[in-house]
């Protein structure tokens, strides 16, 4: 399935239309949400809501990694120039990444999503997986392991110039907490990115493309998934709207703020009828995890 299947152009216009408000207010709240979470430590230390910081947090840098996302297909702000600009310094820059690297491999992936090409398909074709092994995914996401090898091979692929920017907005992070007598506070940051952030990014990663209908189907409806998020998982594994994903690759160029709309006017069309559609991310979680044979053989 194609857009041009179901939508006319003045429909395409106007689902793909931009606007620097809703992309301005998208990264504000983001990042006040950030500022809030930080504050909540300051007033209130403890380890409770220091945990609490560490689950919010990764959910912000998930929602940050989205915004490099949108700057990427350059449909987030309406001028490329903002696009570039802000999704590579309050962006990519605060989860160790490169804002032109990420556009020009995730470009790739869309051209060649659905095929044994698409460059993204290592994060997801293994999938189901048995529990046990799912088990140990996720201790080597919470424990830091995963998010220490990211870092070394982000470092070495990106260079030095790149690391570069990432030393300079986490020493204005930390210089801002600083000047407000709260330094320490920035070390629930990396803390965070090492922990929540690398377990939300294998959940969202996973949930739009492992164990679909046929991952080597062209139709995104078959090898993409849009999963309905409840609010905590909007404040973890699906921040600004990046849950409809199957949306997302029947039209790239629909910003994140023109999901929710898209979505529905795909189902008023009927075409999501045999789509991959999940209530939430425990049952993505579900059909991540293969039963061991021994449990098929007692049920």
């Amino acid at each position: 399935m194609k857009h041009a299947d179901i939508m006319t152009p003045e429909e395409i216009r106007h689902f793909s239309r931009k606007s620097n408000l809703a992309a301005g207010w998208i990264l504000l709240s983001n990042w006040l949400m950030i500022v809030a979470i930080f504050a909540m430590v300051a007033v209130w230390t403890n380890p409770a809501t220091i945990l609490l910081a560490i689950i919010l947090l990764g959910g912000r840098q998930l929602g940050l990694g989205v915004i490099m996302h949108e700057c990427g297909h350059a449909n987030f702000f309406e001028q490329w120039k903002l696009n570039r600009f802000f999704g590579q310094w309050f962006a990519a820059a605060f989860v160790f990444s490169n804002a032109k690297s990420y556009r020009i491999g995730h470009n790739r992936h869309h051209r060649l999503g659905g095929t044994k090409d698409d460059p993204d398909l290592q994060n997801y074709v293994n999938y189901a997986v048995f529990r046990k092994s799912f088990i140990r995914k996720v201790l080597r996401d919470i424990t830091g392991l995963t998010g220490i090898k990211l870092l070394y091979l982000s470092a070495r692929g990106f260079g030095m110039k790149n690391v570069a920017i990432w030393i300079i907005a986490h020493t204005a992070m930390w210089g801002v907490l600083y000047a407000t007598g709260n330094g320490w506070l920035y070390l629930l940051w990396p803390a965070a990115w090492l922990t929540s952030y690398m377990l939300y990014s294998r959940i969202r990663n996973a949930a739009e493309h492992a164990s679909v209908p046929d991952l080597f189907d062209p139709d995104p409806r078959k090898h993409t998934r849009t999963t309905y998020a409840r609010w905590w998982e909007r404040l973890t594994v699906a921040p600004n709207n990046v849950n409809y994903h199957l949306e997302h690759h029947v039209l790239p160029s629909v910003p994140c703020y023109h999901l929710k709309e898209f979505h529905q006017f795909m189902l008023d069309k009927g075409v999501l009828e045999n789509a991959d559609l999940c209530h939430g991310y425990g049952e993505v979680i579900q059909r991540l995890i293969k039963p061991h044979p021994s449990e098929e053989a007692v049920a």
